[in-house]
């Protein structure tokens, strides 16, 4: 089997999840993403269990693939796990980041999204993930900046489905430079401060999307998935 065709139908896949062409709780029909990515169905199935693995996409015994619900106690969690890690990193990066990184931070600080149009939310979700990787990196620890990297990851489905439905791109712009200008200042204390209310602000807005996409639903988006046995597509 040609490793190239799986790693190819794995990265289509999960930018389609990521950026919810696929819905979460949509199911998954191995078929028609074959066709739809010029694909054999040994590639789709290889990567389905990839991302399984990752928890993009759940199986369903007699049934075959779902893209995994997003659940509201789910993304509070996330984001309680980011705030630990993101406020530990800017901490660590302001007392230990050189000058070189520190004003790399700042240079790359000032990227933002046009509110509405969506083919520039992943550009803008790519760029905050390489900026909040940059603090941990210059926190010297690899770990942490791989740990964020993959919360990050979790979370671009959930800022997919609500950029457009507020426009807050001056304003995180803004919250991403004075971030930066914290850190080139060693300023830890203020850093921390900026990353706490930062998350804050982010997980309200997250929140209220997702009660508008979901209509006010306390449950999660995607849960009400009606599982049927398919004799056509397995798992």
């Amino acid at each position: 089997m040609d490793q190239s065709l799986t790693a190819r139908a794995y990265e289509a896949l999960k930018a389609d999840i990521l950026t919810c062409a696929l819905r979460p709780g949509a199911q998954i029909v191995q078929r028609q993403l074959a066709e739809q990515y010029s694909s054999g169905l040994t590639p789709i199935r290889e990567a389905l269990q990839r991302l399984a693995q990752e928890g993009f996409v759940q199986a369903i015994p007699r049934f075959g693939y779902i893209v995994s619900p997003i659940a509201l106690s789910d993304v509070r969690e996330i984001f309680e796990l980011r705030a630990i890690l993101e406020t530990a990193a800017a901490r660590l990066a302001a007392q230990r980041g050189s000058p070189q990184q520190l004003r790399r931070i700042v240079e790359v600080a000032s990227f933002t999204y046009v509110y509405k149009d969506r083919h520039t939310y992943s550009e803008f979700l790519a760029c905050n993930v390489d900026f909040h990787r940059s603090v941990a990196e210059a926190a010297g620890n690899q770990r942490l900046a791989d740990q964020i990297g993959r919360v990050l990851d979790e979370l671009a489905r959930v800022f997919h489905l609500g950029l457009d439905l507020k426009d807050s791109a001056g304003e995180m712009r803004e919250e991403h430079l004075a971030l930066a200008q914290a850190l080139l200042d060693g300023d830890a204390a203020r850093a921390e401060r900026i990353v706490s209310g930062q998350i804050a602000r982010s997980q309200q807005r997250v929140l209220e999307a997702l009660l508008q996409t979901m209509g006010g639903s306390p449950g999660g988006l995607g849960q009400a998935v009606q599982v049927r046995p398919l004799a056509t597509d397995s798992a």
